[in-house]
């Protein structure tokens, strides 16, 4: 397994860019994200914007029910939004959101891999940070062809 190191936002967007922009996807090919609504959301924006140049539909998943899965669409001035109703029918990426592995969540290990294993064939991406993945355990059962692990660290000032 290849690693590097980057740092900051562009840390996060830039291999993710690169492995998108690699796989040489057709118009219209589905990059599926799964996560939380609410926490998963901002970043799955981010990530879209990072390759709106890609002719790619963008569908947000909440947690793994794909029955309420919605469209991303680019808004001139503001970014990606989620749209219409659009479950996924043939994913090219599915990025899978470290969220979905924090304590509390309703999801597991076990219906992430029957996720994969449904989509068998999928390239998949795994995006945390603070090392979810890894302690939640579910690298110890599933494996993503790329894994964008960041750290966050944080200063404050007060007046």
């Amino acid at each position: 397994m290849e690693k590097a190191s980057y740092q900051g936002i562009p840390g996060i967007l830039r291999p993710f860019k690169e492995y998108i922009e690699q796989r040489v996807l057709s118009e219209g090919s589905e990059i599926v994200f799964y996560g939380v609504p609410g926490t998963c959301t901002p970043f799955v924006e981010l990530l879209s914007y990072a390759i709106r140049s890609v002719p790619c539909r963008f569908i947000f998943v909440p947690l793994l029910d794909e029955e309420k899965a919605h469209e991303l669409t680019f808004k001139p001035g503001i970014g990606f939004q989620s749209t219409d109703l659009r479950p996924p029918t043939h994913p090219a990426v599915l990025v899978i959101m470290g969220g979905l592995a924090m304590p509390g969540i309703p999801v597991d290990a076990g219906s992430v891999c029957n996720l994969l294993n449904r989509w068998k064939g999928t390239a998949t991406i795994g995006v945390c940070f603070m090392h979810m993945f890894r302690k939640a355990g579910w690298l110890d059962t599933m494996s993503f062809d790329l894994l964008i692990d960041a750290e966050i660290s944080v200063e404050t000032e007060k007046k």
